[in-house]
């Protein structure tokens, strides 16, 4: 049996933090690489081997998975949607560049598997709005969504034509008390958290009213992984897996809140992030996902909200 290598890159990252802690928990400590352009998270320093690398530069990624010995990929580095709409063009550069660049070492060193996240903001304004199915119409309005759709395709590609065994899972918005969000759409439902326990209050970018697919970060942690362990003839999508977590509108969640915190108020600015939030679906049908590798969520709305207020210091 072959000792797995796992390279994550882009650790430091809202997924890629606690993804790396728990990937370092069930195969050992020094078993996992973890890189990012940016200095190591606290939450990573002395849990095990970290290096500085940078995904665009191909040759310098070559050797470093030559020299380790790695058997499995994370590529977790990306510009989100939100901060992708105000610079275009470096989004659709890093994060296509960054996927090719994994793909083609992937092939030329036949390292096992390769896991890229793709997300909800592939889905856009004339995709089903309730339970939207895994495959539908996909007309993406963001650039973020966009080079995600695209992603998935060429993961799709290299499974075909080159055997890459690349998986991949649609996130919804994910919310953490780990680290802190990247600059996406759904980042109020995180920001909330946070506002409500130094202020008492917040101000959120979103109308009230505004409804989302969401996850708690243990359960999209749980799914990558257990996404990653199936067996590959059980799956059958090579583009990418939509997984649902819970929905909800910000009012709701303050709601839940003040179940906790009896004087938290909140009052509503909808900015530029509102007609993204609306081009996408208000919840997602995950059965296939739960037919091919048992995929089932273990928060909803009601446990993720105490469990915040809790961990969040």
């Amino acid at each position: 049996m072959i000792k797995e290598r796992i390279l994550v890159i882009g650790a430091c990252g809202q997924i890629g933090v606690e993804l790396t802690l728990a990937l370092r928990k069930k195969y050992g400590n020094d078993t996992v690489v973890a890189s990012d352009l940016r200095e190591e998270n606290p939450l990573l320093r002395g849990t095990g081997p970290y290096v500085t690398l940078d995904v665009m530069n191909k040759e310098m990624l070559h050797v470093m998975v030559i020299r380790q010995n790695i058997t499995q990929i994370y590529l977790l580095a990306a510009i989100l949607s939100a901060t992708g709409e105000k610079n275009p063009n470096l989004a659709w550069s890093l994060n296509m560049e960054s996927l090719l660049n994994v793909l083609e070492i992937a092939r030329d060193e036949n390292v096992q598997k390769v896991f890229w996240p793709s997300s909800i903001a592939v889905f856009g304004p004339s995709s089903p709005k309730v339970n939207c199915p895994q495959q539908t119409i996909i007309e993406p309005v963001t650039v973020y969504g966009i080079s995600k759709y695209a992603g998935e395709f060429w993961c799709n590609y290299y499974h075909h034509r080159y055997g890459v065994d690349v998986r991949s899972i649609r996130y919804p918005g994910l919310i953490s008390y780990k680290s802190q969000p990247g600059g996406g759409t759904t980042d109020y439902a995180v920001e909330i958290f946070y506002d409500a326990k130094e202020k008492g209050s917040y101000e959120c970018f979103l109308k009230e009213d505004t409804y989302l697919p969401m996850m708690y970060m243990p359960d999209a942690i749980r799914a990558t992984i257990e996404l990653m362990e199936a067996p590959a003839e059980n799956l059958t999508v090579h583009t990418s897996y939509n997984v649902h977590g819970m929905s909800f509108s910000p009012k709701e969640i303050s709601v839940e809140i003040r179940k906790h915190m009896e004087d938290f108020t909140i009052t509503y600015n909808p900015d530029y992030r509102q007609p993204i939030a609306e081009s996408w679906p208000q919840s997602i049908d995950d059965s296939t996902a739960r037919r091919d590798w048992g995929w089932k969520p273990e928060y909803d709305l009601a446990g993720m909200t105490e469990d915040m207020l809790k961990n969040i210091k």
